[in-house]
């Protein structure tokens, strides 16, 4: 006779037939609808595939697609950002935000008060081009490493900080709605001047593609939600969380890496142009705001506290 272990065993083993009709109905579900919103891009057939096989090959692998949903949340929402853009619902601060830049940070070069990012424009050099490169191709695979990391070290640990994660996001992509803002190298190429459908640019980190001749920053900023998305920086915001959570989780060596990459970022996102060091500051303080906020949410122990522990129990 089976023991209820046993049969408890089998059916972890296999995906459930509601599941399956699930998964089957989401997939189809996203993959239409993103084709109505921004059209098909061979991106989103890749997440519904990764998902789906990852789901069915094992159960480790079936709670590892699970915890990594949050993930695809973020994912997707940044992506349908491109069907709505910011400045369909408010202006798009360019001028103001330069000249509060200047006013606060300008730098003086013979006479002429220059913003941070226009002093570095003039004063280039091969060693900071490689190294902003290599510090701001970090800012995926950093998060999505460690988070990775904290899965099979700690579920409890993973999913706070996956949530703190999309938290800084959700907050991010509200104030990108709010205060649309240009980017430093948008007012460097155009003025002052607001111009729809814009497209990405590489600005500074074209040297880092020139220097090793690759188009590596070019295919990544042709399929950039939105040029006027440049306040709070989100870029700055990650390495903060990851490094809260490295030091929460008293990782010796990796706290001290993960303070080089974020203060690595934070300078690459200036020297190159890409954000105004007031833009670096508010990603910080919104990442700062997050982490709070949710250790809030958790500390209360209400609805969302309870809903976030029957979420670590399902992938545990």
């Amino acid at each position: 006779m089976r023991t209820t272990s046993t049969v408890a065993k089998k059916a972890e083993k296999s995906a459930s037939p509601k599941a399956a009709l699930w998964i089957a109905a989401l997939s189809l579900g996203y993959l239409l609808l993103s084709y109505i919103l921004i059209g098909f891009k061979a991106d989103q057939l890749l997440l519904v595939v990764l998902f789906t096989s990852l789901y069915y090959l094992s159960p480790i692998t079936r709670k590892f697609a699970l915890g990594f949903t949050i993930f695809m949340v973020f994912w997707v929402l940044y992506d349908y950002m491109k069907a709505f853009p910011n400045y369909w619902f408010n202006e798009v601060h360019i001028k103001d935000l330069y000249e509060a830049e200047k006013a606060i940070f300008g730098v003086v070069v013979d006479g002429v008060r220059l913003t941070p990012n226009e002093y570095w424009q003039l004063h280039h050099y091969t060693l900071l081009d490689v190294l902003s490169g290599i510090f701001y191709l970090s800012w995926v695979p950093v998060p999505m490493g460690f988070a990775a990391f904290l899965f099979f070290r700690n579920r409890t640990q993973f999913t706070y900080f996956s949530l703190t994660f999309l938290l800084v996001n959700l907050l991010g992509f509200v104030a990108y709605y709010l205060y649309p803002a240009a980017p430093p190298w948008y007012v460097q190429l155009h003025g002052f001047e607001f111009i729809p459908k814009t497209p990405g640019n590489m600005a500074g980190l074209a040297r880092f593609d020139a220097f090793f001749q690759i188009d590596l920053f070019r295919g990544m900023y042709a399929k950039g939600s939105n040029v006027f998305a440049a306040m709070p920086s989100l870029h700055s915001a990650y390495p903060l969380i990851v490094l809260y959570y490295g030091i929460k989780n008293r990782l010796k060596v990796a706290r001290v890496v993960f303070a080089v990459i974020a203060a690595g970022i934070w300078f690459a996102a200036v020297y190159t142009s890409h954000h105004y060091i007031l833009d670096v500051l508010f990603g910080i303080l919104f990442a700062a705001t997050s982490i709070a906020l949710f250790n809030c949410l958790m500390a209360r122990r209400g609805p969302t506290y309870r809903a976030v522990q029957r979420f670590i129990k399902a992938i545990e």
